[in-house]
């Protein structure tokens, strides 16, 4: 269906304007409008997909329908583009707007644990690795200017809300032979917060283990880690933002944590002597739930879950001291069914996973931090083959998933795919740039808002914010 065709939808709204003005104090602001587009658009993708832009768009009638939408601005993949020009910056929020998306969310905090806002608590930096050209660079940023602050300001100027994102348990990164963040400048913050591996050749500081990612964690169950880590949001809550959104706030996997710290407060919390360590929670080197349980291991789980959750409270009132206002949130995947390898139940407290998992303990419930949430952000990360559906791996099952389970907990949960990372079979682009659009649909009916994984892709495919712009405009037309 083009664009044009809604027209007829259009003329029987009833447009009405539901808030005259917009702050950081968390209004929600008017509908941007969209720019006409030409007369006569050509497609200029070469596929035959129809690249028609709406007319502006209808006003939603009433607050209460109003469903946000994001996107996510990672920083390493960005920074190229925005770290010395402010232009880029601006152009690229215009086009957000244009999109029709009413919230950005600007990550701050790369995987190697260093910052790009002003704190008293870790390195600032002012060096990023990226790909450039198809090859690992090293970006500087040669200007005085703060990162956050511009896309604060910019955004704001033009209605959208500003969100900053961090990765949370994340202490240093090893990449392409180049060593980054605290961990690697400070030994022995490495050894004693550093999460410990229970690896086939023994318990291993993540130092010494090679990843495929190279990250390297921090050990959620340390005071001090805790400490640091509510210290850097304190900082972060003081610059004018709408919404913080943790990600990666959890375990490396499921091979980590066994350091002595864990070790230790687990034995308190079930309140006996864990003789045979690892082996009796998880045999070293297993990376995977094993058929046959050891005796601890779903304590265990249920261990890390409540450490997870005690962070939360934390993190949280940390951000509220500050600035009560702040929405404080999360990013997670939508693969509720396999997320207890990391440590986290994302769920409200009123669903049950011991009724249907077999790794769930009936005290497992008690930590879902959903409640803890004043909005969430779900990766519906299927494939652009499956965007319709009920269950996991489906883009509308992961959304519909994770509002039955959290949604009693959290207001406000919204999910979306990663449109760059994804396998895009044997489908044409036409196909792919269908599912972009559809996904708008799937998503968005099926919690309370929309959510897209990461501008880096639209720049490369910049077919998708037209694909972005026709979903958007056809739910808000619908609105009824």
């Amino acid at each position: 269906m083009k664009h044009i065709s809604l027209i007829s939808i259009l003329a029987a709204l009833v447009l009405v304007s539901c808030t005259p003005t917009y702050g950081s104090t968390g209004d929600w602001p008017e509908e941007p409008s969209v720019k006409p587009g030409p007369e006569e658009p050509k497609d200029t993708t070469g596929t035959g997909a129809d690249t028609t832009k709406p007319i502006d768009p209808p006003v939603e009638p009433d607050p209460i329908t109003r469903k946000p939408r994001y996107i996510w601005i990672d920083s390493s993949a960005n920074f190229p583009y925005y770290a010395n020009s402010k232009e880029n910056i601006i152009a690229d929020l215009q086009k957000v707007k244009d999109a029709l998306f009413t919230d950005i969310v600007v990550e701050v905090r790369p995987t190697f644990g260093d910052v790009l806002f002003k704190n008293s608590v870790v390195e600032q930096t002012n060096c990023l690795y990226a790909w450039v050209d198809g090859v690992y660079s090293k970006v500087e940023k040669t200007t005085d200017w703060d990162y956050l602050q511009v896309f604060i300001e910019e955004g704001h100027k033009l209605g959208l809300r500003v969100h900053a994102a961090m990765n949370t348990m994340v202490g240093g990164r090893l990449v392409k032979g180049n060593k980054l963040g605290l961990f690697y400048r400070d030994e022995q913050k490495a050894r004693e917060w550093g999460c410990v591996l229970n690896t086939g050749s023994g318990l291993k500081n993540t130092m010494d283990v090679a990843t495929s990612s190279g990250v390297k964690f921090m050990n959620p169950a340390h005071p001090e880690v805790q400490e640091f880590l509510c210290n850097l949001l304190k900082d972060l809550a003081k610059y004018d933002l709408d919404g913080i959104f943790l990600d990666r706030a959890r375990y490396d996997g499921l091979d980590s944590d066994f350091s002595e710290t864990s070790r230790k407060a687990f034995e308190e919390y079930i309140g006996m002597e864990v003789r045979n360590f690892p082996d009796d929670i998880l045999a070293p080197g297993t990376t995977k739930l094993p058929d046959s349980y050891p005796p601890y291991l779903t304590k265990w789980l249920e261990f890390r879950v409540k450490t997870i959750y005690d962070f939360m409270v934390k993190a949280r009132a940390a951000v509220k001291s500050v600035n009560p206002k702040i929405r404080f949130g999360v990013y997670v995947g939508g693969w509720y069914s396999s997320y207890y390898d990391v440590g986290v139940n994302w769920a409200d407290q009123s669903y049950d996973p011991h009724l249907t998992y077999k790794w769930a303990t009936k005290d497992y419930m008690k930590y879902g931090y959903a409640d803890l949430m004043d909005q969430m952000l779900i990766g519906a990360y299927a494939n652009p083959s499956n965007v319709y559906g009920t269950n996991e791996w489906t883009m509308q099952g992961f959304c519909m998933l994770a509002k039955a389970k959290a949604g009693n907990g959290c207001p406000l949960i919204s999910g979306g795919p990663d449109v760059g990372n994804w396998n895009v079979g044997d489908l044409t682009q036409a196909q792919v740039q269908d599912a972009v659009t559809k996904s708008v649909d799937a998503c968005i009916n099926a919690c309370d808002g929309y959510f897209v994984f990461d501008i880096c892709h639209l720049r490369l495919h910049p077919e998708y914010w037209d694909c972005l712009q026709k979903g958007i405009f056809t739910f808000l037309a619908n609105q009824k």
